[in-house]
């Protein structure tokens, strides 16, 4: 790494080199950087190395930094999801009476189950297609934001 980068440590705050004296409990940290020459000290090394006092594996003890992946991320969505229909399914068996639904002039005998599902599916539909209209509207306006910029 060149001089002059950020490199937190292990416990996310900048290493310090051990050139640099222990700081004065009694002068404020704002005050630090000034007395070491204006600008704060970060260590440097050669790419690929381990910061000092660590090292390339993680040490006994020590909890491993977790990546978040879109495949994890796809996976508890799915798993949230599946959980979610099984509740559904619970639902759906368990209000198996018969409801009398009349809507514009027809008239039918449905599970109630059934029927307030398709009502909850009904709303989230028309609630994505407002949506839907208000993210293409978005995209226009900001499509012809850039377009006068350029000119």
């Amino acid at each position: 790494m060149s001089a002059g980068q950020y490199t937190p440590g292990p416990d996310r705050t900048p290493e310090r080199e051990a050139t640099t004296p222990p700081a004065n409990p009694a002068q404020p940290s704002g005050d630090r950087a000034a007395s070491l020459g204006g600008a704060p000290s970060y260590p440097t090394r050669e790419p690929g190395t381990p910061a000092t006092g660590t090292s390339a594996t993680t040490a006994p003890g020590a909890t491993p930094e977790r990546k978040v992946t879109r495949a994890g991320v796809i996976w508890a969505a799915v798993v949230a999801a599946l959980a979610l229909l099984i509740l559904l399914i619970v639902f759906i068996l368990q209000n198996q009476e018969q409801a009398l639904v009349k809507f514009l002039g027809f008239e039918g005998s449905v599970p109630l189950g059934m029927a307030l599902f398709i009502a909850a599916v009904t709303g989230g539909v028309l609630v994505a297609v407002a949506g839907g209209v208000r993210i293409l509207q978005l995209r226009s306006n900001a499509h012809r934001a850039r377009v006068r910029q350029r000119k």
